[in-house]
């Protein structure tokens, strides 16, 4: 239970952070969310019991000085995960965190919980990957008691921004490209499980030191989650062409330096040929985190489309 304590939620009126903030607040907790000006989901958050709005950038020192006022745990969520300007992901991630370590420290906050990503495992390093990772450096350093989280590729109803890109560009295309074997090994989790697991966290009242992996319950290649999304769109007959990851950078870097919107960027290249595969045992076994297989919970996301989870998986795993 939360019993009366104050959380502050950055990016709280996301998908996680929206859900977030209810659960802790149905917990008997109060929460101060931290958000961009003209955010056009804060809205739905004016006037609800518990919560409390503040206006700011989490890269700006001066909005976040005194946000940890009273505050007994930080839920740092918010992030930039997608950017034409590189510069934007130490802006946001690495600054942004940096200041709000500080502040944290000033205020006395008993936990710092900080969302971090499975990217940060890539050995091929994006600019975002990079900006996460030294973000966890200061963390890890911060003479604040912490916990990070590092979530895998997020689905839900309402998606996650990587999930919802993956499954448009499915849709789209009558041909599928598709970058490299598609062997790389990830482990989709589901938003409500990893709501669910964040959760857990944020109740624990001071940091643990441990870096937590919350993803899901079962891995699976990138081919053939891509099989899986089409099978539950109607379009299982889709054919899939396997381009050369050679050929896909040469064509990223060519667009790069002609288009200003490259629709090929090595971040999505360096998505979709690595491994996240992170095992979630220590959350299992810390914190009771029970998340679900991605082949039992992924037709929820695509209604009118469901089938049940054996039915998919014969049709879609078969030899």
């Amino acid at each position: 239970m939360a019993d009366g304590r104050l959380f502050l939620l950055t990016g709280g009126t996301g998908t996680i952070g929206g859900a977030l903030a209810r659960r802790l607040i149905a917990g008997g907790g109060r929460v101060r969310i931290l958000t961009l000006p003209g955010d056009l989901k804060a809205p739905e958050f004016e006037g609800m019991e518990g919560i409390e709005l503040r206006y700011g950038d989490i890269a700006d020192p001066e909005a976040v000085n005194g946000i940890c006022e009273g505050v007994t745990t930080v839920v740092h969520l918010a992030a930039v995960v997608l950017s034409d300007d590189d510069l934007v992901f130490d802006r946001v991630n690495v600054n942004g965190t940096r200041y709000l370590l500080t502040d944290a420290r000033n205020c006395g906050v008993n936990h710092f919980v900080h969302i971090s990503s499975a990217s940060v495992t890539y050995r091929k390093m994006t600019p975002y990957s990079r900006s996460k990772r030294i973000a966890e450096r200061y963390v890890r350093d911060a003479a604040v008691s912490w916990t990070i989280i590092r979530p895998t590729l997020v689905y839900g109803e309402e998606g996650g921004m990587e999930f919802d890109r993956f499954v448009d560009y499915l849709a789209s295309w009558p041909v599928v490209p598709f970058i490299g074997s598609g062997k790389a090994l990830k482990r989709p989790v589901y938003v409500g499980d990893l709501v669910d697991g964040i959760t857990r966290v944020a109740l624990l009242e001071h940091g643990s030191g441990k870096i937590y992996n919350l993803s899901g319950g079962s891995s699976i290649s990138m081919v053939d989650f891509a099989r899986l999304c089409l099978t539950l769109l109607g379009k299982e007959d889709k054919i899939i062409i396997h381009v050369p990851v050679l050929l896909c950078r040469v064509i990223a870097a060519l667009m790069q330096r002609w288009m200003k919107k490259p629709l090929l960027r090595w971040n999505m290249i360096a998505g979709v040929i690595q491994n996240a595969n992170l095992d979630p045992q220590e959350a299992v076994t810390d914190l009771g985190y029970v998340p679900a297989p991605v082949e039992k919970k992924l037709g929820e996301c695509f209604p009118g489309k469901r089938r049940s989870s054996i039915s998919l998986h014969r049709r879609c795993f078969q030899a």
